[in-house]
């Protein structure tokens, strides 16, 4: 069967004491990701080190990632768009409770195929797994416009932050554009830290008001006041899509 494979070159960053370290952490991270038995997760199907150099094998995914559509010219409807998302908060909600986070949830990371009904969220573990094996202080992991103020800072993280990073992507996939783009990284950072994002309403006139709550909750800056569980999110976007359904009923 064909797989995905993912490398990870511990000879290369650590030697020694580190470097058996950091290979027993990788394969506990790895066995922990592993776990993770979702009709909506890449499924990790082996993971080892072999002269320094540790692999995921992960199922094969045919499909198209999300990032393809966070063009304005690209956006998905609403009607396919909602539950797609919804799938995907669900499948969050599920590692969550299983004590995994992702650390990178971005559209990059979340391959459909609409004809099929396929929505898969990649790359469960391979975040936690880098981070895992990192013991240098300040290395920041994961895609940095998408993170949660709680993880740019290098702070310890729970799902909490993915619904954050959930939420970014939302916005992305909604309006064609990131709550906030800065030139550079310490710019980027303080607006993440400070900045309330615009509401996707005033970028978008034709979104319910709803969603703009959805998404501004679930980018609330500090996790005690965000979105409790991916569960949640998923609820309320399939509220969401099922009065819009309502009013195409009734307009037609």
């Amino acid at each position: 069967r064909k797989v995905a494979l993912k490398t990870m070159a511990l000879a290369q960053e650590f030697s020694g004491a580190e470097l058996a370290d950091a290979r027993n952490r990788f394969l506990r991270e790895a066995e922990m990701a592993g776990r993770l038995q979702h009709p909506d997760i890449v499924s990790i199907l082996d993971a080892g080190e072999q002269g320094g150099v540790a692999y995921i094998a992960m199922e094969l995914i045919e499909g198209t990632d999300m990032s393809q559509y966070v063009q304005p010219d690209r956006l998905l409807p609403l009607n396919q768009l909602l539950p797609i998302m919804a799938r995907v908060a669900d499948a969050l909600a599920y590692a969550h409770t299983r004590g995994v986070t992702h650390r990178d949830i971005k559209p990059a990371n979340i391959m459909i195929d609409v004809s099929r009904g396929v929505v898969k969220v990649m790359d469960f573990g391979v975040a936690r797994v880098a981070d895992a094996t990192r013991t240098r202080t300040g290395v920041v992991l994961g895609t940095p416009t998408f993170m949660s103020p709680e993880q740019l800072s290098g702070q310890t993280i729970d799902g909490r932050s993915d619904l954050y990073s959930l939420g970014v992507s939302l916005f992305q996939l909604l309006t064609g554009q990131l709550p906030y783009r800065n030139d550079s990284m310490a710019a980027l950072m303080r607006a993440i830290g400070r900045e309330t994002a615009p509401n996707v309403c005033s970028l978008r006139a034709d979104l319910p008001p709803a969603l703009g709550d959805i998404v501004a909750l679930a980018l609330e800056k500090h996790p005690g006041t965000r979105y409790a569980s991916g569960q949640q999110i998923a609820e309320d976007l399939r509220a969401v899509a099922q009065s819009l359904q309502k009013v195409d009923v009734d307009l037609a």
